[in-house]
């Protein structure tokens, strides 16, 4: 099918919208003030053809006489009200010799590209790439760039899907940083939201039934994905995601909670957008990944298509999350409510889900599928995330909420998990910047409506205290990362910290390519202890992480085929070498961890 939008050939350009209802389309160039006239085709599409148009141009659709941007635009220039504006996205690619790593070897990096630097754009994060090469990760993620309202945002408000958010450098700059990552060996996935549009500039309607009053959602009515209509909305979506990875060499998406697309057809549209993936890496000879974020505890989304299951790579694992944060001493309010520390910690380590089957509290119902048969690369695991540290009310991150020691603990448990580890920007150095919720948007009544809605979401957690305006400037500038911090001696002994971990995670023979079923967990509710295991034929490796406040000791046989590798209380990251051991024992610090391996294993 012809692509949607404006497509550009050597001597004309294309022209292609879907808009069933319409009684007469037409494309107007803003510019010159010249009417193309599109013709009805099959199943309520229009097009034309003409060789009027030109790159930067600016245009609307007409339909029966009321001017829209373009559903399928590739700028925005003038924000999300203004008119699209044609691009040439053609780009010289020099990554014809990149593949992306193995999805096991995975170390992702989350980053939000307009607080990542100062200058918020593509072009600076491509600046930062010899650092990040340095830390270690071989993957960046970055959270939505689809044109949403304003210059401010974290990304969910986007609605124009096909457009590169204009504020961040556009089309062009994202390619740019996408092929210089790819020839410093980093992949680049990239957020995308396929459960709802944002409320501002969401002009959708007004074409198509994009949305259906059959379910509701947290963002109001759903995306029309089953009811009457749907092929169009599908056809957009399944479009959109094959966009990244042709025209932008994207290597995986991670589709923003997935649990809310709702779909009852006999082939779900994550389904679908699988099947059509499959066959473009079929064509490429790439690797593409695909990743869920999901509430529901439910491998459906991991099986694969012939058990009519979604078939997607991975998931993410919020559960790993929480039972970590409790376990540090996080309050257990609201969601973190029925965590209940190391026996859920060390659950998670086995299983992926905590609930996988059993009742849930604070749903009040039984949750959750078993995960036995999934491989530990099917589940994303982190410490801090946006979501974990922009939904706090005042955007704390691990550093400010704990002290570095236990940040280090936090960081050896995601690495020595038998999952795919993801760190949050400016996690590695301890940044003291928060990471708060910010947008700008110009409706006043919705303005008011994102403060009211920030202020309840917070009333489980914080009872009497101010929550930052989304809306105000200074909440955004707040949550910039202050990259003068590197030049400091606390935050230079994180990073070493996070540089000798990833590399540890990377080089050591167990890690690097660790398998759920090599991995036993003991834990001590009592003492607050958790001990993994990690073994194979030839080897084993023994991680001891002591959750409480108060000095333990465990009983292990340190006999000379033992060797340390890892200690989080080494004078060098800013510990104070309090960890001890002997033949018998080891003598473990409040909130500090340990690994040690055979000598097989180095």
């Amino acid at each position: 099918m012809q692509p949607l939008g404006i497509t550009l050939q050597e001597s004309h350009a294309l022209i292609h919208v879907w808009a069933p209802g319409a009684k007469e389309v037409t494309c107007l160039l803003e510019d010159t003030g010249l009417s193309i006239p599109l013709l009805p085709q099959p199943l309520g599409y229009w097009s034309a053809e003409s060789d009027k148009l030109y790159v930067g141009q600016h245009y609307y659709f007409v339909i029966d006489g009321k001017k829209y941007p373009d559903p399928a635009s590739r700028s925005q220039p003038l924000g999300v009200h203004g008119p699209s504006a044609i691009v040439d996205i053609d780009f010289n690619w020099q990554d014809q010799n990149y593949s992306p790593p193995a999805f096991n070897e995975l170390i992702i990096y989350e980053l939000h590209v307009g607080t990542f630097t100062s200058t918020g754009t593509f072009h600076a994060i491509t600046e930062k790439i010899p650092y990040l090469k340095e830390l270690g990760i071989n993957a960046i993620e970055i959270m939505p760039i689809a044109q949403f309202p304003g210059n401010r945002n974290w990304g969910y408000d986007g609605v124009f899907s096909f457009a590169v958010q204009h504020a961040y450098g556009g089309a062009k700059e994202l390619q740019k940083l996408v092929n210089a990552c790819h020839q410093e060996g980093i992949a680049v996935f990239l957020d995308v939201v396929y459960n709802h549009f944002g409320p501002e500039g969401n002009y959708l309607e007004y074409f198509a039934p994009y949305f259906t009053e059959k379910y509701r959602t947290p963002w109001g009515k759903a995306i029309n994905y089953d009811d009457a209509w749907s092929y169009g909305v599908r056809h957009f979506m399944v479009s959109n995601a094959l966009s990244w990875f042709k025209d932008f060499h994207i290597d995986g998406l991670r589709m923003d909670a997935v649990h809310a697309m709702k779909d009852f057809s006999p082939v779900h549209v994550l389904q679908e957008i699988r099947k059509e993936t499959d066959k473009y890496i079929a064509q490429d000879g790439k690797s593409r990944y695909l990743i869920a974020e999901c509430d529901l505890n439910d491998t459906r989304f991991l099986e694969p298509l012939k058990k009519n299951g979604f078939a997607l790579d991975a998931q993410w694992v919020d559960e790993f999350h929480h039972a970590l944060r409790v376990a540090v001493g996080e309050e257990r309010k609201g969601y973190y409510s029925e965590f209940n520390g190391v026996e859920h910690l060390a659950k998670a380590y086995n299983d992926a889900y905590v609930f996988d089957g059993g009742y849930s509290e604070h749903r009040k119902n039984f949750f959750g599928s078993k995960t036995a048969g999934f491989s530990g690369n099917r589940f994303i695991v982190f410490s801090q995330n946006h979501d974990q540290v922009g939904n706090r009310m005042l955007g704390e991150r691990s550093g400010t909420l704990y002290g570095a020691n236990t940040q280090r603990l936090m960081a050896l448990a995601v690495f020595l998990s038998p999952y795919i580890p993801m760190l949050f920007m400016g996690e590695e150095w301890n940044a003291s910047t928060p990471f708060q919720y910010f947008v700008s948007h110009s409706d006043i009544e919705l303005i008011a409506a994102v403060r009211e809605g920030r202020k309840k979401e917070f009333r489980d957690f914080h009872q009497n205290e101010n929550t930052p305006d989304p809306q105000e400037i200074s909440t955004f500038t707040r949550s910039v990362l202050n990259w003068n911090e590197l030049k400091k001696k606390n935050h230079i002994s994180m990073f070493l910290y996070y540089k000798a971990l990833l590399d540890l995670r990377k080089t050591n023979k167990l890690l690097n390519n660790i398998e759920r079923n090599h991995v036993a967990v003991e834990h001590d509710i009592a003492r607050e202890l958790i001990v993994l295991t990690i073994e194979n034929d030839q080897s084993q490796l023994k991680c001891f992480m002591n959750f409480s406040t108060e000095v333990q000791w465990v009983d292990f046989r340190c006999t000379a085929d033992w060797a340390l590798l890892l200690d989080t209380e080494e004078l060098a990251w800013g510990g104070h070498k309090t960890n001890e051991w002997n033949s018998e024992q080891i003598h473990l610090a409040p909130r500090s961890g340990i690994v040690f391996s055979n000598h097989m294993t180095s």
